[in-house]
């Protein structure tokens, strides 16, 4: 938001210095991001009158002038009149005309930002010019070159073009996020008004903008204007009007030079009257040209939603084709005219042959002038005030004075009766607070009195009540709800610097841990020590990445207003992120690799009372080897490589694990559990349970997942819940190393295909009976089955049987092992290889 120092002194005394009005503005208002020093790009550059104007003798289209600068200027070339030969190409350079100069010497100000031109005296066409007569380019103020700047103003000539234009000015560049909620500030009274606010000064508003003074008047023309709102939930109120016999032509100058100072182009004096406006109060306007509105059919505005395939050329030269029914357009007669709150179109626009024009003043929902915005790549000076919320209740004001400045400056006059069409337009409602209530949490003393008087300044009704403060705020201040937006603005006007600074009161006691953090970094750690390492992805994806992973889209919440097209959606589970990730580190050279997220996924199956998604908790991780490293060892089925993090969790977390085929678990009830599974091979898949809790799933992934993500053939992952992590004990308990030896023992059992390993695992815990004070660990070695023989495979399995207060021998292992070989052939038809 660019705001110009002397347009604010227009509205409110400024008694600080620049430099202290920056600081202040950034205490009690908002960041100030820059300051501009305008005064310094016309040093040098004066008011002359031309008194003398002759053709060139060598050039048609060149005149030989001149000028008279009051003999202020240094060091220049005069005649024995003391005026000052500079030869002029404009077409409308005359005798007894007042111009810009810029002598030799100076810098031409449309170059001081780019590549600096310094002038000097030199030869055209066999006559010597002292710098030259400058038209609005040069003088950075607009693109017309076609003529140089005629000064309308009475001053003397040798007067300062910056000091007459008051150029001598500082622009401030505050930052926009500053005033998001506060979308008076979109306006320069908006600023000036708070700029007084923080002086302790009374501020009062134009009377035109207090209250609308009733002064549109309709001519003899007649220009009848149909409007209909068709859109009332997202066009709250929208308002025109129809002017006739308009004289388009340049906006006075002085009037160009406050548009371009806060960086809009003048165009002309109708386009310039509504963009002064827009700055101004922060409430867009819109011009069309009612003659070419009238090629539709009658004279007439409508709003209402976009339809899929309504074309617009608009202003920018762009033509746009809409793909939905979520855009605000403004129609005539049916036919797209504009873009509610972004932009209009080129058919209507107001140009030189123009006559008769309608304006628009119209209030639009925010939301949806920020979606049309993103959606079409438009971000003009109007989004940016509505989609900040715009107040309603402004429009009559500024659309009275819309008309007014184009009667006075274009010679129009009103043709038709304002159209007013809105729903129900109710003043803001009073806020009460107590005055303990706001020095408490500020930490002042403030009387009642005082705060009334801090919030009056800025045009605020305040009625004392004893404690209470009943305060109404004024029409554009709309962030004004409760208790609490009073506390912020009392301690923004009174002065955030100067509230008492205090340590907040703190209880020693240690606090108690959280349960999900800590299990959170207990996982962490373990994963990290295993050889792991964390990656971080974004909670949004691509629609293109579900639907690689096998996952269901209409399942998942599409984002309304996506901060990128790649991120349309929430994901639903870890994994397909994950997945993402291998094949980009795998031609990077990385041979095998380990990767993992603990991240949030959302469902629409899982939603609260208020329809609002659930956040889950989620780990999942992606073990990949390429398929060289893989050949060149022995790497097992992936499934097993991915099972082992599960295991070290378990280890390092003192839990059970249980794997359970997935063939054997009923999920179909289970929205969110059938999204988790899609992209694993159900024959190479088991659900995870942790202390008898369902916590995942771990596999290995199906033929199409790893053609879709160019995944290595030993690839598997996991994804878990977070859920049964949190009630687990995380503290460590020390177990002293044993002093006695370990005794290892191999088992292999010859068992019916059918038996899983799980299955035998189970037992084989179970029924080793070891002795007292001993510890027992089973871990697979190999799983074989003989080429054509379907019937039948054989597991091996490594026990390690550790006692704490005797050396155990391998005859007693032995004889562990065979009674329990025994009971499995019994009850499960293994035989002992």
């Amino acid at each position: 938001m660019k705001v110009s120092l002397n347009w604010l002194r227009q509205f409110t005394d400024i008694d600080l210095s620049v430099d202290e009005l920056v600081e202040k503005i950034g205490t009690q208002l908002g960041a100030v991001e820059e300051v501009v020093d305008l005064g310094k790009k016309y040093q040098g550059v004066v008011i002359a009158k031309v008194v003398g104007c002759e053709k060139h003798p060598n050039a048609d289209k060149l005149s030989v002038c001149a000028v008279d600068d009051g003999g202020i200027t240094p060091d220049v070339n005069r005649d024995e009149n003391g005026y000052v030969q500079v030869v002029c190409g404009a077409p409308n350079v005359r005798a007894g005309l007042l111009v810009v100069w810029l002598p030799p010497g100076v810098t031409v100000p449309s170059t001081v930002d780019k590549d600096p031109f310094v002038l000097e005296a030199r030869e055209l066409r066999g006559e010597v010019s002292n710098g030259m007569l400058a038209s609005a380019h040069e003088l950075a103020i607009g693109d017309d070159h076609n003529g140089i700047v005629e000064v309308e103003i009475d001053v003397a000539p040798g007067t300062s073009f910056a000091g007459a234009y008051r150029l001598d000015d500082y622009i401030l560049d505050i930052e926009n996020k500053m005033f998001t909620h506060r979308p008076d500030c979109f306006g320069l009274l908006g600023v000036a008004r708070e700029v007084a606010g923080i002086q302790h000064k009374q501020f009062t508003s134009p009377d035109w903008y207090i209250q609308a003074l009733d002064r549109i008047k309709p001519g003899k023309t007649k220009l009848p204007l149909s409007v209909q709102n068709n859109a009332q939930d997202v066009v709250p109120r929208f308002m025109a009007i129809t002017m006739a016999e308009v004289t388009v032509g340049p906006s006075p100058f002085m009037l160009q030079t406050y548009l371009s100072r806060v960086g809009l182009r003048p165009i002309n004096n109708i386009v310039d009257i509504t963009n002064y406006l827009m700055v101004l109060t922060g409430q867009p306007l819109h011009a069309y040209d009612a003659d070419k509105l009238q090629k539709y059919g009658n004279l007439s505005l409508e709003a209402r939603m976009s339809r899929e395939g309504d074309k617009l050329n608009l202003l920018n030269g762009k033509e746009i084709v809409l793909k939905d029914n979520t855009t605000i357009l403004i129609t005539s007669n049916d036919v797209p005219v504009g873009i509610g709150g972004v932009m209009g179109g080129a058919d209507t626009e107001v140009d030189e042959t123009t006559k008769n024009i309608v304006i628009e003043c119209a209030n639009f929902d925010m939301y949806s002038v920020r979606r049309a915005s993103m959606k079409y790549g438009l971000f003009t000076d109007a989004v940016t005030r509505f989609n900040k919320g715009q107040s309603k209740l402004q429009n009559e004001r500024v659309l009275e004075e819309a008309v007014a400045l184009v009667q006075s400056l274009a010679s129009a006059h009103v043709s038709s009766d304002v159209a007013d069409v809105h729903g129900e337009l109710k003043p803001l409602e009073p806020v009460t607070a107590a005055t303990t209530f706001i020095n408490s949490r500020l930490g002042i003393a403030l009387t009642a009195g005082e705060m009334a008087e801090l919030l009056t300044n800025v045009e605020f009704t305040v009625d004392e009540h004893g404690d209470d403060l009943v305060i109404t705020p004024p029409f554009w201040r709309t962030d004004i709800e409760i208790a609490e937006d009073v506390v912020e603005e009392v301690g923004r006007l009174y002065g955030l610097d100067k509230l008492p600074v205090s340590l907040p009161m703190r209880d020693l006691l240690p606090i108690t841990p959280d349960a999900k953090l800590d299990g959170k970094k207990v996982l962490r750690d373990v994963l990290s020590r295993a050889g792991a390492n964390e990656v971080l992805t974004y909670s949004f994806v691509h629609e293109n990445l579900l639907t690689r992973s096998g996952q269901d889209v209409s399942n998942a919440f599409k984002i309304g207003n996506a901060l990128s097209p790649d991120l349309q959606y929430y994901r639903m589970s870890l994994t397909p992120s994950l997945l993402e990730k291998v094949h980009p580190n795998i031609k990077s050279g990385f041979s095998e690799f380990a990767l993992f997220e603990i991240g949030k996924v959302h469902g629409k199956s899982e939603i609260d009372e208020d329809a609002l998604p659930h956040e889950f908790g989620r780990l999942g991780l992606v073990f990949s080897m390429d398929n060289k490293t893989a050949q060149s060892r022995v790497a097992g089925a992936p499934f097993y490589n991915a099972k082992l993090y599960i295991d070290s969790i378990a280890t390092s977390l003192n839990a059970t694990v249980r794997y359970q085929a997935v063939e054997s678990f009923d999920y179909k009830g289970h929205v969110m559990f059938k999204q988790l599974l899609a992209p694993f091979e159900p024959l190479r898949t088991a659900v995870v349970f942790i202390n008898d809790k369902l916590a995942g799933v771990v596999g290995e992934y199906k033929t199409a997942i790893r053609r879709g993500f160019k995944l290595p053939d030993t690839t598997a992952g996991f994804e878990l819940f977070l859920s049964p992590f949190t009630d687990i004990d995380h503290t460590s308990a020390y177990t002293p190393v044993s002093r006695f030896p370990k005794v290892e023992q191999d088992i292999t059992l010859k068992v019916p295909a059918e038996v899983t390993y799980q299955t035998l695992l189970d037992f084989l815990q179970d029924s080793v009976k070891t002795p007292e004070h001993s510890n027992l660990t089973v871990r697979p070695l190999d799983i074989y089955q003989k080429p054509g023989d379907t019937e039948h495979k054989q597991i091996s399995f490594r026990c390690t049987v550790v006692s704490y207060d005797h050396t155990l021998t391998a005859a007693h292992v032995n004889e562990l092992l065979d009674h329990a070989a025994a009971q499995a052939k019994e009850t499960l038809q293994a035989e002992r290889v």
